[in-house]
């Protein structure tokens, strides 16, 4: 029996709600100025009384020196084993913006870049330019037919895009054009497996196109490919842990995921305000829900210190009105750690606090990478948080005779 199924034959409904708040790439580095991390550098008192009320500890998204992808560690964090349960980003992003993949579709996520004269990448995100910029070149790009094979281009966000390719014989098994650092070409589409060469050829000339078209539009005047992928069948949340489960974010890539995991998808305005507001207005109506904070993750790829320690300042801030819902059960946590100093995620254990009526207060009373190290809850893979928040919600009944 795995966890899953564990938790399918004890889960229980009962009225007790459950608030998972995720700061996306909460876990930080020491700064080289001041040795402390984004989060002990934060003014966090409102986080700093949940800790010292609750039980804290370190989480493994998928097991220690590994580097979690944004996928992998919110599947973590809902109790899916990222080893056994994989999806492509691309399948993830076109779900997130309401795209209906069809059998057989396969869709990858697109940035917009920019490309010096020799061809080589001097910005992976085009200075992350506007969504309306975004829209309009997505435009340009949208309705090819290339061998027969329909392509789709969606806006995402920012520099954000999907293209969906849609005709027969086509297979996601091929590698990237994303060559993940500054100072190098785009890489070319290869199949990674012979059912796959259809796919590559296609995605390879539509990249050559975007290049042409695309030649006149600095800064984003080329494009990078990644997470080639098509729709996953997951068992739902809501069977498995019998709750009504729901989402609020505002990226695209996390609504996705959540929808294939069977959580329903609440609209709010794209400021924690208006996430705090929905929450608020929604929550007679379920019993688990998933708050998504994107800015920590931004600020920590952009290499932005000082950023990333506003946002966590601002969470804390508005985190009263969260806390004065009532939920029965709160956990605080990352879905993976991005140091600023690193500018990317990384494979350090994440922060998390558990606070409930039920749960043992631990010594700490401070929610930061060091203390939690000494939290009651010790360092425990991701996986286990949703059993925590479960048990902790009184909605498991006893293993055993």
């Amino acid at each position: 029996m795995d966890s899953l199924e564990l938790m399918k034959s004890l889960a229980q409904p009962s009225p007790s709600k459950i608030i998972l708040l995720v700061l996306d790439g909460l876990g930080g580095l020491p700064g080289p100025d001041t040795g402390k991390t984004e989060l002990e550098t934060a003014d966090t008192p409102n986080l700093n009384r949940l800790a010292e009320k609750g039980t804290t500890g370190l989480i493994d998204i998928v097991s220690p020196g590994i580097t979690p992808g944004s996928a992998a560690g919110h599947l973590s964090l809902f109790g899916y084993s990222p080893l056994r349960f994989t999806i492509g980003r691309g399948a993830l992003e076109a779900v997130g913006v309401d795209f209906d993949l069809e059998p057989g579709d396969v869709a990858a996520r697109g940035n917009f870049c920019t490309t010096d004269k020799d061809g080589l990448v001097t910005d992976r995100r085009a200075g992350r330019i506007p969504n309306e910029k975004c829209t309009e070149l997505c435009r340009l790009l949208d309705g090819m037919t290339i061998e027969n094979t329909r392509l789709f281009v969606r806006p995402v966000r920012e520099h954000r895009f999907i293209v969906v390719f849609r005709g027969e014989g086509l297979n996601p098994g091929v590698s990237d054009s994303d060559p993940q650092q500054l100072g190098a070409t785009p890489k070319a589409v290869t199949a990674l497996q012979p059912e796959a060469t259809k796919t590559a050829s296609i995605a390879n000339k539509f990249l050559a196109q975007a290049k042409s078209i695309l030649t006149e539009q600095h800064p984003a005047n080329m494009i990078l490919l990644r997470g080639f992928s098509e729709r996953p069948g997951f068992p739902a949340m809501g069977e498995i842990y019998r709750l009504k489960p729901v989402a609020i974010a505002v990226y695209p890539m996390y609504r996705g995921l959540a929808r294939l995991v069977g959580m329903e998808i609440l609209n709010s305005g794209t400021s924690l305000e208006d996430e705090m507001r929905t929450l608020k207005e929604n929550y007679s109506a379920y019993d688990f829900f998933f708050l998504h904070v994107k800015g920590t993750d931004s600020a920590g790829e952009d290499g932005d210190f000082e950023r990333k320690v506003r946002v966590i300042e601002e969470l804390d801030r508005a985190l009263p009105g969260l806390i004065d819902t009532g939920p029965d059960v709160m956990i605080v946590t990352g879905d993976h750690s991005t140091p600023a100093v690193l500018k990317g995620h990384s494979w350090h254990p994440v922060p998390v606090l558990l606070n409930s009526r039920w749960c043992r207060p631990d010594r700490v009373s401070e929610f930061a990478e060091s203390a939690c190290a000494s939290g009651g809850l010790g360092r425990f893979p991701a996986t286990q948080v949703m059993p925590l928040a479960m048990a902790h919600a009184l909605k498991l009944t006893k293993f055993g005779a």
